[in-house]
């Protein structure tokens, strides 16, 4: 499938999932959980460690100041209510359910590719005069001088990167462009369809 379809399904996908809530957010928040450990472990690891003090910041923020009935009755005013208990793993469902799904699109998708689509996603604004070839290169070159310098176990200082005398980043750059098919119009409209019936149900 053309990589801009496949980030567009995402994004629509993304769009889907802040309007889920209840048991079928609570199936959709696991069944991202366990393919997401199944086919991106490392990643998935690596991004929930990431977001973990914001999943902390949700709970207590929604847990213990949104007004409802209290969990603990002895102390009504120091423990969380219920509706926020009920908001917060809402929030932070919706927010694993994202997380496993940049992890599933970062591990399945090379960078090369990655680029590509997001390219094809903004090439219709070159009617507007945005430069999206140069921002596609820039790009390119920004992630792979970042996975370059994770790889080497440290973060070079970013001043190194405009040295001129440094030609580790000398190796050619390379944009694909991919062919559109059938499928890869189809799909995006059949889901662009789903969410307006989903919005205006």
């Amino acid at each position: 499938m053309h990589a801009g379809s496949i980030l567009f399904l995402w994004v629509a996908a993304a769009l889907f999932v802040q309007q889920a809530e209840g048991w079928g957010l609570a199936a959709l928040t696991v069944a991202s959980l366990v393919v997401a450990f199944g086919c991106a472990r490392a990643q998935c690891v690596r991004l929930l460690a990431r977001v973990r003090v914001l999943l902390l910041a949700i709970l207590v923020l929604f847990a213990w100041f949104t007004p409802g009935e209290a969990v603990f009755m002895d102390w009504p005013r120091a423990g969380p209510s219920w509706e926020g208990l009920l908001l917060a793993l809402t929030h932070a469902g919706r927010l694993v359910a994202l997380v496993c799904w940049v992890a599933l699109l970062l591990g399945s998708m090379p960078t090369n590719r990655l680029v590509s689509g997001l390219y094809a996603l903004f090439r219709p604004c070159r009617i507007f005069g945005l430069p999206t070839e140069r921002i596609a290169l820039r790009l390119l070159l920004v992630l792979r001088h970042a996975s370059a310098a994770r790889n080497d176990g440290h973060w070079k200082d970013w001043r190194a990167w405009l040295d001129p005398s440094d030609s580790s980043g000398s190796e050619a750059v390379h944009l694909i462009r991919e062919q559109l098919g059938f499928r890869d119009i189809a799909l995006p409209v059949m889901a662009c369809i789903f969410l307006a019936f989903w919005w205006l149900r």
